[in-house]
């Protein structure tokens, strides 16, 4: 069986008509004079209903996450709509993926919101750990080269929060913690599920397959997710253990329409939005010196090349690459399918909105992925895989 899960970034639809001519980022320095409450109170409340829809239409789980000063997503804290949808839900797992706990300066308030969270809907979250992508460094004045260090010690003050009897210590480079003495505890034992969010990186995929955390691609073709799962399936062998099929999620730009013409038709202009205008930043806001290892740069300059640039991506070799599923349900089965045999994944997730995508489009299409894509992904069976 495959788990299936409605994603939502939450992003700002009224960018400027002359975005392109005069702005060079969405990120960190795209004034929020361009911001209008009202408009931000419609897209909050739309955004909610359409994931609260999912779980009636049969989602496993849903999904929100975390980003700063930007257009791309309005969800500066995660924990807060985790907890909007809390009681909104009843059945549902709420991913969190996830708090970028390496942006943090008290990892221990991470900790006692995900148990205060998980207490409420009686272990029904999973607590997905990102770093933060490069542009939120300078957000909060990061040293970028800290980060993946900041990441692996703040992880392990939580972890410690969750599962040891306080108070306890912790004593690390960039943290120093006293009287980590969790209140609440979380309702799962000895935590909730762990979950890491990332577009490819060697270090996460080891930390996750090490720790047994399921590991989620995101923003990849498929070549790279299958790079990416074969990595993590190579290093829980060397760990002793062969990884289960949900260890393995997928997280994936998804429009379904009622015949393959509309749906590329619509989704074409909403994917336009997304890369051409919310994605868009200079390339040292993607990846600030020192933010990745210099042996890897070129690795991912080419896997990520016209990332960022407006009009740089064409959209057939975006749905041709798999970074996009698109079609009506009898083709984005088909495609599921394929996919599911190649790569052996036990989770999608499924981003249900992306870029200036109106409501209306968006239940539609949970509603067909509901009807007629879910069962199907949950009839699956796991495909054996070997490295």
């Amino acid at each position: 069986m495959v788990q299936v899960f409605g994603f939502h970034l939450m992003p700002y639809k009224n960018m400027p008509e002359d975005f392109n001519e005069n702005y060079n980022s969405a990120w960190v320095n795209f004034s929020n004079s361009h911001f209008d409450p009202e408009t931000a109170n419609e897209l909050y409340n739309s955004y909610l209903d359409e994931l609260e829809y999912c779980e009636k239409m049969g989602f496993d789980g849903i999904g929100v996450n975390e980003h700063h000063q930007t257009a791309y997503g309005l969800m500066p804290s995660p924990n807060v709509m985790a907890g909007t949808l809390a009681r909104r839900t009843n059945r549902a797992k709420i991913a969190i993926l996830g708090n970028a706990i390496s942006l943090h300066q008290h990892p221990q308030r991470v900790a006692e919101e995900v148990a205060m969270l998980d207490v409420i809907t009686k272990g029904r979250i999973i607590s997905g750990f990102v770093r933060g992508i490069g542009a939120e460094s300078y957000s909060f004045r990061l040293d970028p080269t800290k980060s993946k260090d900041r990441f692996f010690e703040a992880h392990d003050i939580i972890t410690q929060a969750w599962t040891e009897d306080g108070p306890s210590a912790y004593h690390g480079e960039h943290y120093d913690a006293f009287n980590i003495n969790c209140w609440p505890k979380p309702y799962q034992q000895p935590h909730p599920p762990i979950w890491c969010p990332s577009q490819g990186s060697k270090d996460t995929i080891k930390f996750a397959a090490e720790k047994r955390y399921t590991y989620l691609q995101t923003f990849s073709s498929i070549k790279n997710v299958k790079k990416s799962f074969v990595a993590y399936r190579e290093a829980a062998k060397e760990a002793g253990y062969t990884p289960s099929a949900s260890q393995l999620g997928w997280s994936v730009l998804t429009y379904c329409a009622d015949t393959d013409e509309k749906a590329y038709r619509e989704a074409e202009e909403h994917a336009a939005y997304f890369f051409d205008k919310l994605m868009v930043m200079p390339r040292d806001f993607f990846f600030p010196p020192g933010y990745v290892p210099p042996e890897a740069m070129q690795q991912i300059l080419k896997s990520k090349a016209g990332l960022g640039t407006p009009g740089a991506l064409n959209f057939r070799d975006l749905v041709d690459d798999g970074f996009i599923l698109v079609g009506s349900p009898d083709t984005v089965k088909k495609k599921l399918k394929e996919y599911h045999k190649e790569l052996g994944f036990g989770v999608v997730n499924m981003n249900v909105q992306f870029g200036d995508m109106t409501h209306d489009r968006t239940m539609n299409n949970i509603k067909l992925i509901g009807e007629e894509i879910i069962p199907m992904l949950h009839q699956l069976e796991d495909q054996p895989q070997t490295v």
